[in-house]
């Protein structure tokens, strides 16, 4: 098996950038973001042009349609490593222009049909995910296995963004789900594998167990404690059992009309809501029917984050509606807030959300550092305005300084955006002149030592000369000048001889 191309594509449109039949077989898929809502038409273009550089195996545009560039016996040139696209099967999915790069639904779906047509017409029954570089790149699969694979891995880029890297494990699970025949009814997609299908198949403190890992996301929570959005949660969805949780939509009832909201961010498209009809009390105590139309995502995380951005913009006039919540470290009084700005559907709002909060005991779900507050994560980013080259965030200091070290350019920063921690520039002691083998056929030469440089052209395979080695962006192993004076090279990808 392998080597034939899928029956899923729409639209063929060959590219001559591509290295011609592969020297490995496929065991590997690699999952692009293009940075744009393109169309197939439009990918085949820029594709089909020789300076362009670039290729991918299959694209997939914006309302799923496939493309097909590069047959899948050749190799593609998408992943800026030779090997891994030797073996690799790359495809180009249609995105945000902006990170996280996020995918439609309809492009996330027809992802996931792709890769278990790879799969299969390859021999393969699993797919696997290690969300690991050095656990995956050396691992030899057995023969059935597929690994995933990032462009980011290879080079310092974002692809295939954090909207789909956080989905990596989802979609390894839902392609072996597939391949061994497990049911698979495709409702709502959440994060770290989990779909609200299987929700309504666990007892109550297993949903709330599974629920309560979105709500400890340090980038989810936003400050608000977590105990109070999964009480939330836990109210407004009938433990994960009601018509909004099985589909993994709207979660917290959003409507499209908020009265004295000023919040931008709260704006309706007129497309992607359903009506449903809600019971609301009046003062007085008796109820009335209210029918409005909800708000719809494709998955738990953007229902979250949405709803803690707006309980922290909404407006009355100039004044926030929830005055005090951000930051706020004790349940009972970020409870009271919310009913005081006019959340709360019901006059026992407060005596409920809390008798929830204690009797599953979700102040646990409450990250704590050891002064009881909350905890304040240290982030490793180039600068604190630019959040996209966040490396990652870390409960402990040495920890971050540690990520901080490894990469160069970075600094640590506190939850208020001052530098922490900034490793000083160590020029490595090398002794030049020294020799090094290049194998791969697309390492780039630059004008300097740094992915910041302008590229000045590929180096072809062969044994170079190495005269001058400088720290630079964008390698760890810093970058070495040919003495032929072209330019620069990463050391991380020769061998030295």
């Amino acid at each position: 098996m392998g080597c034939t191309n899928s029956s899923m594509v729409a639209y063929t449109r060959l590219s001559p950038n591509h290295s011609g039949q592969r020297t490995m077989a496929i065991d590997r898929i690699t999952p692009h973001c293009v940075v744009g809502q393109c169309t197939a038409e439009g990918l085949g273009d820029w594709f089909v042009k020789s300076n362009t550089q670039a290729s991918s195996n299959y694209g997939i545009d914006k309302d799923g349609r496939v493309g097909l560039y590069v047959e899948e016996k050749n190799r593609s040139w998408c992943s800026s490593s030779n090997a891994n696209d030797q073996r690799a099967v790359t495809i180009e999915c249609a995105s945000d222009s902006a990170e996280p790069y996020a995918f439609r639904d309809a492009v996330y779906r027809k992802l996931i049909e792709l890769c278990i047509d790879i799969c299969r017409r390859n021999g393969k029954n699993k797919l696997i995910w290690f969300g690991d570089k050095d656990k995956a790149l050396n691992y030899s699969p057995k023969s059935g296995e597929m690994i995933l694979t990032v462009h980011r891995w290879f080079a310092n880029k974002s692809c295939p963004g954090n909207w789909m890297y956080a989905r990596m494990g989802d979609l390894a699970e839902k392609v072996t789900k597939k391949l061994v025949g497990a049911s698979d009814s495709g409702g709502g997609i959440g994060s770290k594998g989990m779909q609200a299908s299987v929700l309504k198949d666990l007892s109550e403190t297993d949903t709330i167990k599974k629920v309560g890992e979105l709500f400890t996301a340090d980038q989810k929570k936003s400050g608000i404690l977590a105990s109070v959005s999964l009480a939330q949660f836990i109210l407004e969805s009938g433990y994960g059992k009601s018509e909004l949780a099985q589909n993994a939509n709207n979660l917290f009832g959003m409507k499209k009309s908020l009265s004295g909201n000023s919040w931008s961010g709260s704006a309706w498209d007129g497309k992607s809501v359903y009506t449903k009809k809600t019971q609301e009390q009046n003062a007085d105590g008796s109820y009335e029917t209210i029918t409005a139309d909800f708000r719809k995502y494709s998955c738990i995380e953007d229902s979250i984050a949405d709803h803690s951005a707006y309980l922290f913009g909404a407006m009355n006039g100039k004044k926030l509606r929830y005055d005090g919540l951000k930051g706020c470290t004790d349940y009972k009084k970020s409870v009271y807030i919310i009913r005081d700005g006019g959340y709360a559907t019901s006059l026992d709002y407060v005596e409920r959300l809390c008798s929830i909060i204690e009797k599953w005991s979700l102040t646990q779900y409450d990250a704590k550092d050891s002064g009881g507050g909350v905890i304040w994560w240290y982030r490793v980013r180039k600068t604190w305005a630019d959040s996209r080259t966040q490396k990652g965030a870390y409960k402990i200091l040495e920890n971050a300084k540690k990520c901080a070290d490894q990469n160069l350019g970075y600094k640590v920063f506190d939850a208020d955006g001052k530098v922490v921690y900034e490793p000083k520039a160590v020029e490595p002691a090398v002794k030049v002149p020294f020799l090094v083998k290049v194998s791969i056929s697309d390492l780039n030469i630059r004008s300097g030592a740094g992915t910041n440089f302008a590229r000045v052209q590929f180096c072809p395979p062969g044994v170079y000369t190495i005269i001058d080695v400088k720290a630079g962006q964008g390698s760890k192993a810093g970058w070495g000048r040919l003495k032929s004076g072209t330019g620069w090279v990463s050391l991380d990808f020769v061998k030295r001889v």
